[in-house]
């Protein structure tokens, strides 16, 4: 008797439920995750923290382009190793310069990868994340362009029962909009007509670095930078765009849009506007506007969602709730739910309504590891970033685009930056 039908007649002689006994990893199921770090930057920071804070993964590794990125990272990681009981991060597991990725991938040490780098270099990474057989989070958007978009298509097919491979909507796992979107789903607004949506921010700011070139400069400065991020629509915007395409669980068939750059005048080529009107199936529209300057405090998103029993209001901050004959409002469970708009959190970490969105995105993430019940997020992901891509073409374009105009389009961005540089 092997040892796999030894377990298979314990379990059955004795009646207990035991855990998959081990993943692709080969690990036991109870052992711990050991996650890597690809890009140290904020919102890369603040995810992984979480993920040390909420699972039991293991932060073990550090990937970045820059050196003193890397080393307050490190700082701040064995920070938290000592705070949770747990060995710091090896030095011997920090990797540095544009190959880092590549060594993060063939490292036996690392059995998933958070990528929280650019955004156009996220496709270049999962790619050798997933070829390496790692587990992948890889933040939102998958692609900045049509070509990338197609290209997490084939890497989501690769995948497929290996790894997990989540995407960055956390907000789908926010037990609020969970509940809300569930409701919606099962008829509390009747025939859904129309959706008013947008996302409002402050804009992004830089401290000076005199000294460093143009290229490393648009590196560190990326959220100013059309390649690297892909404009506020594809970039930021898309967690709205996405909200819509739950509910209405399609994606939009064609867009109108305008938009500028109006206000902001830092160098880059992203626009700090967007008025975009997108068409669904069944003629249903979704009205989306975004701004992306002034103020820090200046920050509001939401979805209002317009059907014939009534009216569903979603936002981050404030009530969530469920106009109507039958009128619902989320009673907070342990968040602690606010009146008032809260402050801009240019490392994502919200409150109020969001307060349990990365929590329970990281864990679903991690126990999707353990468990052998793999995720692909892929499709999705890249349906979310089409969608974005959608408004900002017909934007840029100054007409309507259709979704398969988009994809014959065959869009696709060059870096024109030569790499080798941050060896």
């Amino acid at each position: 008797m092997d040892r796999r039908q030894f377990v298979e007649g314990s379990v059955a002689a004795s009646g207990l439920l035991l855990l998959k006994q081990r993943t692709a990893f080969g690990y036991d199921a109870n052992s711990a995750v050991r996650l890597a770090l690809l890009g140290c930057g904020s919102r890369g920071t603040t995810v992984a923290t979480s993920f040390a804070n909420n699972t039991g993964a293991r932060i073990v590794a550090l990937a970045d382009l820059f050196p003193d990125k890397l080393e307050t990272g490190k700082a701040h990681f064995d920070q938290v190793s000592d705070k949770l009981g747990y060995a710091r991060i090896d030095p011997r597991m920090m990797f540095r310069g544009y190959k880092a990725f590549e060594e993060v991938a063939a490292s036996q040490g690392v059995d998933a990868v958070q990528i929280s780098t650019p955004p156009w270099f996220h496709v270049q990474h999962l790619d050798a994340a997933v070829k390496a057989g790692k587990h992948v989070y890889c933040e939102k958007p998958v692609g900045v362009d049509v070509a990338q978009a197609k290209q997490v298509l084939e890497i989501g097919k690769r995948a497929q029962g290996r790894v997990s491979l989540d995407v960055g909507f956390q907000i789908r796992s926010a037990p609020p909009f969970v509940e809300i979107v569930r409701r919606i789903h099962a008829g509390a607004l009747g025939k859904i007509t129309s959706i008013a949506a947008n996302y409002n921010a402050p804009g992004v700011n830089y401290p000076p670095l005199p000294g460093v070139s143009a290229d490393e400069l648009r590196i560190r400065h990326w959220l100013w930078d059309l390649t690297l991020s892909g404009d506020i629509v594809v970039e930021q915007n898309i967690h709205v765009i996405d909200i819509c395409n739950w509910i209405l669980q399609a994606h939009p068939i064609k867009a109108t849009a305008t938009g500028g750059r109006n206000i902001i005048s830092h160098a880059g080529d992203m626009w700090d506007n967007y008025q975009v009107v997108f068409t669904y199936p069944e003629n249903v529209h979704v009205s989306f506007s975004s701004t992306q300057f002034g103020p820090n405090d200046w920050f509001d998103v939401a979805a209002r969602v317009f059907g014939s029993d009534g009216l569903a209001e979603a936002p981050y901050s404030g009530p969530l709730r469920i106009v109507s004959d039958h009128p619902w409002t989320w009673a907070d469970k342990g968040a602690a739910a606010q009146t008032a708009p809260s402050s801009f959190a240019a490392n994502g970490a919200f409150s109020d309504n969001l307060a349990l969105a990365d929590r329970e995105k990281d864990r679903g993430f991690i126990d999707s590891i353990t468990s052998g019940s793999f995720h692909n997020q892929a499709t999705a992901g890249v349906e979310a970033a089409l969608s974005a891509m959608l408004g900002r073409m017909a934007g840029r374009l100054g007409r309507e685009v259709t979704w398969e105009e988009l994809l014959l389009h065959g869009e696709e961005y060059e870096l024109i930056i030569d790499m080798t540089q941050f060896s």
